[in-house]
């Protein structure tokens, strides 16, 4: 009895692997004490394992693993992309990542929302964080999207400023974020 039971619930669910390579919208936004300003990338990778019930619905996230390129994000303004590339030490850390600790799935219909805790890296710095995202399913394909506010200093990154000092950056960004993950 015990081993029929066991069968029956590897049935009922499956760890299905997805992936986005170069599928990825990212923004970086800030502000100045000039304007508001916004980095973005369209660079990238995500690799993510879901839990699929017997009737492809999303129960569970256990892996993610997401990187992109620092030098992808582009303002647009090469002084600025410039500014913003020496202080996330590009050289030495060349790539912002992001991997799953952990993550609860609640559904409601084909929309899900992911609240996980996640090791992310900046300019060479790794700090677990929670992240709440969105995730909806489209046929053999889930998109996932969300936002999180970060302080520079806490990735000991010194907010750049131009001109002399005269124009600062503020210590907060945003990290907006919009992929499309295929099995």
């Amino acid at each position: 009895m015990l081993i029929l039971w066991i069968l029956l619930v590897v049935n009922l669910s499956a760890q299905v692997r997805y992936s986005a390579r170069d599928n990825v919208s990212l923004t970086v936004s800030g502000t100045s004490t000039m304007h508001d300003w916004d980095m973005k990338s369209s660079s990238g990778s995500c690799d993510a394992t879901f839990v699929l019930d017997d009737n492809g619905n999303i129960t569970g996230l256990t892996r993610m693993n997401f990187k992109t390129p620092a030098k992808s994000l582009k303002s647009g303004k090469d002084g600025m992309d410039k500014n913003a590339y020496k202080a996330l030490k590009v050289d030495a850390n060349p790539e912002i990542t992001a991997v799953l600790k952990n993550a609860e799935v609640t559904a409601k219909g084909s929309n899900y929302t992911i609240n996980s805790r996640i090791d992310l890296t900046i300019a060479g710095k790794t700090m677990e964080t929670d992240l709440v995202v969105t995730a909806k399913q489209d046929g053999d394909k889930i998109v996932v999207s969300g936002e999180k506010k970060i302080d520079m200093k806490q990735y000991d990154i010194t907010p750049p400023s131009f001109m002399l000092g005269t124009v600062k950056t503020g210590k907060d960004v945003t990290l907006k974020f919009n992929l499309t993950l295929t099995r």
